[in-house]
């Protein structure tokens, strides 16, 4: 999926957010053109997973070198790379045993972290899925991305073994875009499921911050080679197309989990974990010359000194919308900004709202599922995402991480599809790296000059066309 050297930049890049941590936290998938054949969105019934020794024979996927036929077939060997992002998930439930997470359920009084049921759900699987052999030590291993594989770890490899079979028998059809996106962000945003709700608790006891773009993610865990064969079994991917519906299925997943009942609210208080941290911890002046220390985002109609719901994702589906989708780009931004307004009315106000703003983000991952995101697409969404429609609302940390991390995974589709060389790319690396150092430090943030930063990479971009 990436390219060369570039997927290694990406990693140096993401490193600069401190957020490669979180990722030992979560299941990701792994490609669809619009000739594939249309597989579910929806992920099929959970399976029981078996553990990951059930794939790791030597004529399965456990061989030291990617020789395989048809799957390299060393992808054990990958997932358990020590020290790069791509053994992270490897390494979920080790973590456990650090002295962070041990502080962490301390403060939680939830007794060892490597047993906790609060832990679990993404350190490794939830308790209900679990078979008999399966070892919670293995972190996330093959079936939190593949699917529970008691239905059809035995047919996936027999005679006359086809993908859609494999699906047909709880196999996840990581292919496509809005099957990925569910599963990854089980854990990399959260679910209504056993174990896999980052609430404020969790993150104010010392949790790092969820953080979360599928083609990004996906390229860093990636343990399979885009080669003919899979291209003939499952289409092949469009790194432009997986940025884009994964940013309407993260927005999806929110509204749907802050309209919870269960999860919306934290006693009194609405569950804070849906806000954007940077509009309540700001630094404090009680003296007479106080210095005001937030800037007004011009698409969030809600009174001063309101807590905002992120909208991280918001802003680079507005972006998105206006080059691949304009027939919905209107109606999309009215309903954003009707869900902010309503969260300044009543929470009744702000679930109906979120359930207008929920299908147009739906409606949005249908249109991009089937657009072509070609190369003046691709430059197009870039410039959009730094021009002066969009700049004006990064006015906090998270949607400024999203917007230098979209950048980043769309030069790498450029390169991937051929539309810009690895070389080229890498010759401006270094304006990529300074808009990553200016969202380095969340304490250290500056909306202006994170625009700056973001404006010069545009436009150092620009000149690739």
């Amino acid at each position: 999926m990436g390219a060369g050297g570039t997927i290694a930049d990406r990693m140096l890049g993401f490193a600069l957010l401190a957020v490669i941590a979180a990722m030992a936290l979560v299941a990701l998938g792994i490609g669809l053109s619009p000739s594939t054949p249309p597989a579910d969105a929806q992920a099929p019934a959970k399976g029981v997973h078996l553990g990951v020794a059930s794939c790791s024979g030597s004529t399965c996927h456990g061989r030291q070198e990617a020789d395989g036929k048809i799957v390299r077939q060393d992808e054990l060997m990958r997932w358990q790379e020590p020290s790069t992002p791509g053994g992270a998930h490897s390494r979920a439930f080790s973590i456990l045993s650090n002295a962070r997470s041990q502080q962490i359920a301390s403060r939680l009084g939830i007794g060892a972290a490597t047993s906790a049921p609060m832990c679990l759900g993404c350190h490794s699987a939830p308790a209900s899925q679990r078979g008999p052999r399966f070892q919670t030590g293995d972190g996330v291993g093959c079936e939190s991305c593949h699917g529970g594989a008691s239905g059809w770890i035995a047919a996936h490899y027999s005679v006359g073994a086809s993908h859609r079979r494999n699906v047909s028998l709880g196999m996840v059809p990581l292919e496509n875009p809005r099957a990925r996106a569910s599963v990854c962000l089980d854990c990399h945003f959260g679910s209504a499921d056993e174990g896999q709700f980052v609430n404020h608790r969790i993150m104010a006891a010392g949790h790092p911050r969820i953080s979360f773009e599928l083609d990004l993610f996906s390229t860093l865990q990636q343990h399979h080679d885009e080669d003919a064969d899979y291209a003939q079994r499952k289409g092949r991917s469009n790194n432009v197309r997986f940025w884009a519906v994964g940013q309407a299925m993260a927005l999806d997943r929110a509204l749907g989990l802050y309209a919870n009942p269960g999860l919306g609210q934290e006693g009194v208080f609405p569950e804070f974990y849906f806000f954007d941290c940077h509009t309540c911890h700001r630094r404090i002046y009680d003296g007479e010359a106080a210095v005001k220390t937030g800037v007004r985002n011009p698409a969030r109609p809600i009174p001063e000194g309101m807590p905002a719901f992120n909208d991280e994702n918001m802003i680079m589906l507005s972006a998105a919308a206006r080059v691949a989708a304009p027939g919905l780009a209107q109606r999309f931004d009215a309903d954003s900004r009707a869900f902010h307004a309503a969260l300044a009315q009543n929470r009744g106000a702000a679930v109906a709202a979120a359930g207008k703003l929920r299908a147009s983000a739906n409606a949005l991952a249908d249109a991009f599922s089937g657009a072509g995101f070609g190369r003046a697409q691709t430059f197009q969404i870039i410039e959009t995402i730094a021009g002066e429609a969009i700049n004006p609302r990064y006015t906090d940390y998270e949607g400024s991480v999203q917007a230098v991390m979209a950048v980043d995974t769309l030069l790498n589709a450029l390169v991937n599809s051929g539309a810009v060389s690895n070389g080229a790319a890498g010759a401006i690396r270094p304006d990529i790296n300074a808009a990553y150092a200016a969202v380095k430090d969340p304490n250290a943030y500056k909306p202006i000059e994170f625009r700056r930063s973001l404006g010069s990479a545009v436009r150092t971009i620009r000149t690739l066309k």
